[in-house]
């Protein structure tokens, strides 16, 4: 089981300086919602973006957390 925490830390080292928000959409530690703005997503597609943030989850994705509800910005 995953904390909040654990999985805004592991976005976060994937995008220094950007901001990330996570929580926990239902309260069961593996349904995760995620905001980042960061400026690496700058010409990259919506679907390039995401790749970018399952990258930075990925040993738990399928595993620890189940569902993931991504969005993504540009400053």
């Amino acid at each position: 089981m995953l904390t909040v925490e654990a999985v805004q830390a592991m976005i976060q080292r994937a995008f220094p300086g950007g901001r990330v928000e996570v929580s926990d959409m239902t309260g069961t530690s593996d349904h995760f919602e995620v905001e980042v703005v960061s400026e690496l997503f700058e010409g990259k597609s919506r679907i390039d973006q995401h790749k970018m943030i399952h990258a930075a989850v990925a040993d738990h994705l399928g595993g620890a957390i189940h569902a993931l509800k991504i969005k993504t910005r540009t400053p």
